[in-house]
């Protein structure tokens, strides 16, 4: 197999970076970072309500979500316009809660946190199209529903379906207070 002729065969004869420096010259030790241009956030990422939670490559989950588009189980009255855009935006927050980019097992937890796999009670069903009706247009109806679901929660895996019934309970709870 040819090799490409500007690759060194033996990591010995690989380049070095030697420094063009006078004899005894050297370079100055690096200074500490601050963070004092004007868009850099001195106290850290903000967060609370309606912010969202920053991760690399976190839109990637919306890729995802419509790859599951036609798996997701929905109710009579439900768009699934407005599940893919909350799936999604719930994938992203748990890819970012665990530091990485959205996998498809963030879209999957997502979607059986919300009761989207199937075997969920036909009332979650009725309440979850009325609270996540408009939901792939309206942002603070994406944030309110994501915001709801605690990270501790969020994490879980995706196979911890007793539990899942217990969350969807708090979760209504939780968003009927909100409006």
């Amino acid at each position: 197999m040819p090799t490409d002729p500007f690759v060194a065969p033996n990591l010995e004869d690989t380049p070095r970076q030697e420094p063009n420096l006078a004899p005894g010259v050297r370079y100055p030790p690096a200074k500490s970072w601050r963070a004092d241009r004007p868009g850099d956030l001195e106290g850290g990422q903000p967060t609370g309500a309606l912010l969202g939670r920053p991760g690399p490559n976190v839109g990637y989950a919306l890729t995802l979500a419509e790859r599951a588009r036609d798996k997701l189980s929905l109710g009579e009255h439900e768009s699934v316009d407005d599940a893919v855009a909350v799936v999604g935006e719930l994938a992203m927050k748990r890819a970012a809660s665990f530091g990485r980019a959205p996998v498809m097992p963030d879209i999957d937890a997502a979607a059986t946190l919300l009761g989207y796999k199937g075997e969920v009670d036909p009332d979650f069903v009725r309440w979850r199209s009325e609270a996540f009706h408009g939901a792939q247009h309206e942002y603070d109806v994406r944030r309110a529903i994501v915001d709801a679901v605690p990270d501790a929660v969020l994490r879980m895996p995706p196979q911890v379906a007793p539990l899942m019934v217990e969350f969807r309970i708090e979760l209504r709870q939780s968003l009927d207070d909100h409006h």
